[in-house]
């Protein structure tokens, strides 16, 4: 078992961890008094910390792209330099809300190409139909 520091712990108050990390902490959380305790004191010292300037950059995601540059992203018209920060911002930092800005993207992506080759194929038809059919009226 591995330390959790009062960082990481306001960290899965805020829901800021991975996954696994959110697990494991909520699984230690069940078993270890003490640490409900230093959640607790967590707890207590948020008002203080919500003016920590950490604690506004956090609440605020200043270090997140939002949502139209993720579409950027996946459009692959950013900058290089930027699509080095935007893949270092999720694999490295393993920004959750990042992740499923993404994920909520691509599945948007993947809906709107489904529809776009829908009606190209229905597209299709018609035409091949239509063209049938003049071909027979001449």
């Amino acid at each position: 078992m591995t330390w959790i520091s009062d960082t990481i712990l306001a960290s899965y108050l805020d829901e800021a961890l991975p996954v696994e990390q959110m697990i494991e902490i909520e699984a230690r959380l069940r078993e270890e008094p003490s640490l409900r305790d230093r959640l607790a004191g967590i707890i207590e010292g948020q008002d203080y910390r919500l003016h920590q300037l950490g604690a506004i950059w956090r609440r605020h995601r200043l270090s997140c792209p939002d949502r139209e540059e993720w579409s950027q992203f996946l459009l692959g018209v950013l900058p290089q330099q930027a699509v080095e920060y935007f893949r270092f911002h999720l694999e490295e930092m393993r920004c959750g809300y990042c992740s499923a800005n993404l994920d909520d993207l691509r599945s948007a992506q993947q809906a709107t190409q489904e529809l776009d080759q829908a009606v190209q194929q229905r597209r299709r038809r018609i035409f091949e139909t239509s063209a049938g059919r003049v071909n027979r009226d001449r």
